[in-house]
């Protein structure tokens, strides 16, 4: 099989109707915090244990086609001696890895940063396709604010994107590309708008000039939508419109899917913003879909307090939530769902 004959089985499993990414990729320092808002420490069983829980979720795979790991979960096995990327796989969803080393200031600029981890990229994809791995994530971050992100700070985070892009390709690993606007801030909808298009069109420009195929990557953006400090509150009609305006300026239809990230967003706003796209863009060339880590995560956490005796319920607030996002994709759901659960 082709490394294209590998990348297209691979969206097609990645990107269908209904069904979205979960992002389970968080660094060390990120599930520590998670750990700390339920007082669990953070230790190597503890995060073996949780993701054991999310990996063997029943009917996990009704809703969810692909899940994004983190490379120590790579390592770890479940009571009984499996690799938790098989329970994944066995069961038809398709495993990833994000593969991005975090971000840092960018040298001589003021409040940008960029993303690393391009060094020693395509031996690692190796090591990690031998183990299964079929996708792969890289984030870079802009924040809002006066003058930034400036210029120089989208130009190089597009360069690094695309790079890591080609690479992926090139070993038949499909990337997910993930610009992500931050929240953060008292930015309002329309200067959140203008970012995330001159991010976005900078982005595709970069993927072009290193020859990515379009049909063979999946985009994993932000909403668009208000600064988490703003004082106007966007309702998600509006979200919706704002974010597929900027859409349709800047990603090809070429693209099979859009997975949006929840940035922070409690767990029913994403899903009402999720909803709102699809409701009232039914005829997006995009699958417009959604990789969320926290707003899908939140509420298992709440519930599962590292006590083995609440895994069940745990499962179960990771279903609904997955289940309302999937209603979600096909513009079915209605906030009055939330109450029905």
């Amino acid at each position: 099989m082709t490394n294209a004959d590998q990348l297209q089985e691979t969206i097609e499993d990645m990107v269908q109707p209904g069904k979205g990414i979960l992002a389970a990729d968080e660094s060390l320092p990120t599930i520590a915090k998670r750990f700390a808002a339920i007082n669990l420490k953070s230790t190597e069983d503890h995060r073996r244990a949780y993701r054991q829980l999310l990996f063997s979720a029943p009917d996990l795979e009704k809703y969810i086609s692909g899940v994004i790991e983190f490379d120590e979960t790579l390592s770890q096995i479940d009571t009984n001696g499996r690799p938790l990327h098989e329970l994944l796989a066995h069961r038809g969803i398709v495993p990833g890895v994000k593969v991005d080393k975090g971000k840092s200031p960018l040298a001589l600029s003021n409040n940008d940063f960029m993303t690393f981890g391009l060094d020693g990229l395509a031996e690692r994809l190796q090591r990690y396709k031998s183990l299964g791995m079929r996708f792969a994530k890289w984030r870079a971050v802009y924040k809002i604010g006066g003058t930034f992100p400036s210029a120089m700070g989208i130009a190089v985070n597009a360069e690094m994107l695309a790079i890591y892009a080609a690479i992926c390709q090139e070993q038949g690993i499909v990337p997910i590309v993930e610009p992500e606007v931050l929240n953060d801030g008292t930015h309002d909808l329309d200067q959140c708008a203008c970012v995330t298009e001159a991010v976005q069109a900078e982005v595709f420009n970069a993927l072009h000039r290193h020859h990515v195929v379009f049909e063979h990557l999946v985009l994993k953006p932000n909403m668009v939508t208000h600064g988490s400090s703003c004082s106007k509150q966007a309702s998600p009609e509006e979200i919706a419109e704002a974010t597929l305006r900027v859409l349709c300026r800047t990603v090809p239809a070429a693209v099979p899917g859009i997975n949006f990230l929840s940035g922070g967003m409690s767990p029913e706003t994403a899903t009402a913003n999720l909803n709102a796209m699809n409701a009232n863009f039914p005829d997006a060339p995009w699958l417009l879909s959604f990789s969320f880590g926290r707003a899908l995560q939140q509420p298992v956490l709440k519930h599962w307090l590292g006590n083995p005796e609440n895994i069940e319920p745990a499962q179960e607030a990771l279903l609904m939530r997955a289940r309302l996002n999937s209603l979600a994709q096909k513009g079915q759901y209605v906030a009055s769902m939330e109450l029905e659960n």
